[in-house]
């Protein structure tokens, strides 16, 4: 089957029925590289606004509404020497009340050892001079183009995917996401280093990688929620309005 080293003509900050940046065929592999939650590069160059630029979107060959668009996270490659994180908790992690109490919520950047896939704080505080992470990748937000010619901020997620931030969604990975509109419409950015099993500061370390999927049209299989499987685990995604 064809690879296709697909470089974005521009990012979206939305999931919606938008031009095909690129088309592939059923099967076929992409490899793609991310820039970060904030839109930058690894060079830490500004090349789009946040939240969570995306690239894309990727039109499937034979993709229609009632399929299933199979994506499987073949891998993922770090290509930033540094991420960044949120110090403190989100305000939609805590009771309303509590949100006027946080402080300020400053950036604090982390070192990425791209040989011993590892990282660390730049500027650690007292007591963690010495913790290192091992790299645990994983893809925020992607997903498909939403129903009802719907866009959708990457801010948030719902029946089509989105800002899922599962730490799950990662290399050897397989993702099933509804099809709702023709071609599907795939996109993909928001790549973390790390994250735990909630986003609670509202970031993972987040940073740009190398991504390669392979995307795959199930015709007639026909699914409400993005679903994944691992060599461990089988689980679906949901998203609702309080």
């Amino acid at each position: 089957m064809t690879t296709h080293h697909f470089t974005p003509s521009r990012y979206h900050n939305v999931l919606g029925t938008l031009p095909p940046d690129c088309r592939v065929a059923s099967g076929e592999t992409v490899i793609t590289r991310t820039i970060d939650a904030g839109g930058l590069d690894p060079e830490r160059r500004q090349r789009a606004r946040g939240p969570n630029p995306m690239n894309g979107p990727i039109a499937i060959e034979g993709a229609e509404p009632g399929d299933a668009l199979r994506v499987d996270i073949v891998r993922m490659t770090p290509i930033s020497d540094t991420g960044w994180t949120r110090s403190v908790v989100a305000a939609n992690v805590v009771d309303a009340e509590t949100v006027r109490m946080l402080p300020p919520r400053e950036s604090a950047t982390w070192l990425i050892d791209r040989q011993a896939l590892t990282t660390r704080l730049e500027n650690p505080p007292q007591g963690l001079e010495h913790f290192v992470l091992p790299l645990a990748p994983m893809i925020g937000c992607f997903g498909v183009a939403p129903s009802l010619g719907q866009a959708i901020s990457t801010a948030t997620s719902g029946d089509y995917g989105g800002n899922m931030d599962y730490r799950l969604f990662g290399q050897g990975t397989t993702v099933w996401f509804p099809v709702s509109v023709p071609g599907a419409l795939f996109f993909l950015g928001d790549c973390h280093a790390v994250q735990g099993d909630g986003e609670i500061v509202g970031t993972g370390i987040e940073t740009c990688f190398e991504v390669e999927v392979t995307l795959s049209v199930e015709k007639s299989r026909k699914i409400a929620w993005p679903r994944g499987e691992t060599a461990d685990d089988i689980f679906a995604v949901g998203n609702a309005r309080p």
